[in-house]
C-alpha cells in the first residue's frame, strides 16, 4: 500500500474536485445525456460493453461520462461495477444461426444464401470530415425493403459440406465450460478460456497482433469467410421448470476466418478456422480475435510456434488493458524508498568508477614521468 505525503489526503481531495470541474466543462454549455451517448457514440459504449463484459448500454454511457472519454478508464469503471453484481447462473450457448442479422458480408462467396446485407458500415465512406454533421441537421430516414427474412447459413457449413473445412467440433457433454472471472489463469488454455480472453482483450493490441500475422508473422492467409451482426437472444435452463426461460436480446459481432491449412500426418489439406464474437457492432475487434485464434492454434496444426501472436502466454498475458494500465501506471506512484536505495547504489558504483579512473590517470601520469 502507498502511503501518501502529508497533507496528501487534502491534496487528493482537491484533485477529485478539479477532475469533477474539468469533466463538466464550460457550464454554459449543456451536459450529456446518457441517452444521446447511447445513440450518437454507439461504437464507444459496444467498446466498454466488450471489454467491460459487462452488456449495459447505459451504464457503459456512464462510465463513458465519468473517465472523460477515456475508454480504458471507462472499461475499469465497469468492470469494478460488475464484481458487486449477484450471478444467478449461466445462460445456454447462443444460437449465432438464428440471429436477427443486421450486416452480413462474406468475401469468400459474392452470392450466398440469405445474400450479403452491408448494414451500418464505413467501408464505402470516403473518410472526409462531414461540417454538416457540426450544425446537427436532421438525418433522412434509412430505405427499408419488405420482405420476409432469409435463412441465412454460415459460409463454414456450405465449406463442410463438401469436406473442405476442419469439423465445428462438438462439446463435450460432461465439459463445464471455464469462466476467466472467477478462475486464475493457467498455461496452457483450453480454447473456450482463451477465446474468452480475447473476447475481452485489448481491441488495439489485437488489432496490431492480427496485422502482424498477415505480414508473415505467424505464416496465417486468411479470409473473412463471414462477419454477421445483429441480435440474438439469451435463453435461461431454471431446474425447477420444464422450459427455457427467454431473457432477452442481445447486439453481437461474430466473426468466421477461413485459413489454408497444407495438411498434416493426422489430417488432410483442408480450411481451418479463426473465431471472434463481441458485444454490439465491433467488426475489427472480431476480426482482429479470430486472426488471433487461428494464430494460437498453431500447436494443434502441428505448424511451428515462431510469432508472438502464436504464443499464447505472450498474447492472452499482454492483452488485459485494465491489469495493462494497471501496471504501467503505478510507475508515477510513489517509489521514495526503491529510489533511495537505487540512487545510492549508483552514487556507489559512480564513486568506484571515478576511484579507478583516477587511480588510472594517476598510474599514467607516473609512467610518463619516468
Amino acid at each position: 500500500m502507498y502511503v501518501a505525503v502529508k497533507g496528501g489526503e487534502a491534496a487528493i481531495a482537491n484533485a477529485h474536485a478539479l477532475l469533477a470541474d474539468r469533466r463538466r466543462g464550460d457550464r454554459s454549455v449543456p451536459a450529456l445525456r446518457l441517452d444521446q451517448i447511447v445513440e450518437q457514440l454507439a461504437l464507444g459504449v459496444d467498446r466498454v460493453m466488450s471489454e467491460g463484459s459487462l452488456y449495459d448500454r447505459e451504464l457503459a454511457a456512464l462510465a463513458i461520462v465519468q473517465a472523460r472519454g477515456d475508454m480504458i478508464e471507462a472499461i475499469f469503471l465497469v468492470r469494478a461495477y460488475r464484481t458487486t453484481l449477484p450471478r444467478f447462473g449461466y445462460t445456454n450457448a447462443i444460437d449465432t444461426g438464428a440471429m436477427l442479422v443486421e450486416r452480413r458480408v462474406s468475401a469468400t462467396y459474392k452470392d450466398l444464401p440469405g445474400g450479403q446485407l452491408l448494414g451500418p458500415t464505413f467501408d464505402y465512406t470516403h473518410r472526409l470530415l462531414d461540417p454538416e454533421l457540426a450544425a446537427g441537421g436532421d438525418v433522412a430516414e434509412p430505405l427499408q425493403r419488405p420482405g420476409e427474412a432469409e435463412a441465412m447459413p454460415r459460409v463454414s457449413a456450405i465449406l463442410a459440406r463438401e469436406g473442405l473445412i476442419e469439423p465445428d467440433g462438438e462439446m463435450p457433454q460432461d465439459h463445464v465450460p471455464g469462466d476467466i472471472t472467477r478462475e486464475p489463469l493457467e498455461f496452457p488454455m483450453a480454447r473456450d478460456i482463451r477465446l474468452q480472453a480475447l473476447s475481452r482483450g485489448d481491441e488495439g493490441f489485437l488489432l496490431a497482433l492480427g496485422y502482424s500475422t498477415q505480414r508473415g508473422y505467424a505464416r496465417n492467409h486468411p479470409f473473412v469467410g463471414e462477419v454477421r451482426i445483429g441480435e440474438v437472444e439469451l435463453e435461461l435452463d431454471v431446474p425447477e421448470l420444464p422450459f427455457t426461460v427467454p431473457l432477452g436480446c442481445v447486439r453481437v459481432t461474430e466473426c468466421q476466418m477461413v485459413n489454408q491449412f497444407k495438411g498434416s500426418a493426422k489430417a488432410p489439406p483442408q480450411f481451418t478456422r479463426g473465431y471472434g464474437l463481441v458485444f454490439g457492432q465491433s467488426e475489427r475487434k472480431a476480426m482482429a480475435m479470430a486472426l488471433c485464434d487461428r494464430a494460437l492454434r498453431a500447436s494443434e496444426f502441428g505448424e511451428d510456434v515462431v510469432a508472438a501472436a502464436q504464443d499464447e502466454e505472450f498474447v492472452i498475458s499482454h492483452s488485459d488493458n485494465v491489469q495493462a494500465t494497471g501496471f504501467v501506471e503505478h510507475l508515477k506512484l510513489p517509489h521514495y524508498v526503491d529510489f533511495q536505495a537505487e540512487l545510492d547504489l549508483v552514487r556507489r558504483m559512480r564513486a568506484e568508477h571515478d576511484a579507478r579512473e583516477n587511480a588510472g590517470k594517476a598510474e599514467e601520469k607516473r609512467e610518463a614521468a619516468e
